[in-house]
């Protein structure tokens, strides 16, 4: 099993980071639709960590958008590439994510990441972050609204209420996707418009709370994980 290793002149320090990512920050591309949902791929990123051997792996899982059916899945298994500081965990894990994105075969399409895209204290989350660096659309579909406020969307599937920063700007949406169950949160993260983020998660969690890219690419990044530490496919 190959370990990706850290990348030459990856940001070791807090310093470096935020300079990084205010300078990616001023590429992101706001004002484009992106793709139209229910066409082409959706792919779903996710990683999981093993903290006492500092590894991380990440799985990529691509999806037909119409059918939901699995076109192609990769993994890749890396060293943990910064230390834990919150707002700046996507340094953690990119490269590793990056090398499981690089072994796919196909057109990812859409990138849906288990994170925040704007929806983050300097509007730069995992999902913007991808997306800058692959220059692909890309959606962070949230379990949580970080440090955001918002009010309770109504009660069925579809419903939304806007997520706040300062309780004036809208960094994404607390979004239902299926009735009487709690909000997801969705926002933009590069070259898609926030009513496709959402329109493109409503199709993907047709069944369940989280979107199918979501659980697959969970599952599969929490098998390639106990595979790389001796535990079996």
């Amino acid at each position: 099993m190959t370990i990706i290793d850290i990348p030459a002149g990856w940001p070791a320090d807090e310093a470096a980071a935020r300079a990084l990512q205010r300078e990616l920050r001023g590429r992101l591309v706001l004002d484009e639709p992106g793709p139209e949902p229910g066409t082409g791929h959706v792919t779903g990123l996710d990683v999981a960590y093993d903290d006492e051997r500092d590894l991380v792996a990440a799985a990529a899982v691509v999806l037909d958008a119409r059918t939901l059916d699995v076109v192609e899945e990769t993994t890749a298994v890396g060293r943990v590439s910064f230390p834990y500081v919150p707002g700046l965990l996507a340094f953690r894990e990119i490269p590793t994510v990056l090398a499981a994105l690089d072994s796919l075969t196909v057109d990812p399409g859409l990138l849906v990441c288990d994170g925040y895209g704007l929806a983050h204290p300097r509007r730069f989350g995992l999902a913007s972050h991808l997306g800058v660096l692959t220059g692909l659309s890309s959606i962070g579909v949230a379990k949580n609204p970080f440090t955001f406020t918002y009010d309770q969307p109504g009660p069925d599937r579809g419903d939304f209420s806007p997520l706040l920063a300062d309780g004036a700007e809208e960094v994404g949406r607390a979004l239902r996707t299926q009735s009487g169950v709690k909000p997801v949160f969705v926002s933009v993260g590069h070259r898609v418009s926030l009513a496709h983020a959402c329109a493109h998660t409503l199709l993907l969690a047709q069944r369940y709370r989280i979107p199918e890219t979501t659980r697959h690419a969970d599952s599969l990044c929490r098998r390639a994980l106990k595979a790389a530490l001796g535990g079996g496919p």
